[in-house]
Order: structure tokens, then C-alpha cells, then sequence
């Protein structure tokens, strides 16, 4: 799972497909593309609260 969230830092627009249910990360399960969004989510919240 590491890999598939390096691969989406350096990939941002897969990553907005994603979220946008546009395209679906093969072989993982809905609980795991969960997990890995929701990484991104906490990402962007705790640079707005470092930042803000």
C-alpha cells in the first residue's frame, strides 16, 4: 500500500480521479482505496494547520 501512495504523491491527477470516482485502483479493496484517500485527506488537514 506504500507504493500505491508514493505512486499518487507523484501522480496527482490519478489521485483527483480517484477521488472523483473517475478511475479505481485495481486489486485493492474499498476499505484500503478508503484508507489511502483518507492518508491524503489528514496530509492536506495538518498542512493547513502547520501553514495556517
Amino acid at each position: 500500500m506504500i507504493k500505491i501512495i508514493q505512486f499518487l504523491q507523484e501522480n496527482e491527477s490519478i489521485l483527483e480521479l480517484i477521488i472523483e470516482k473517475k478511475a479505481s485502483l485495481l486489486g485493492v479493496t474499498e476499505l484500503e482505496c478508503q484508507s489511502i484517500l483518507c492518508s491524503f485527506e489528514e496530509e492536506i488537514c495538518q498542512e493547513t494547520l502547520f501553514w495556517g
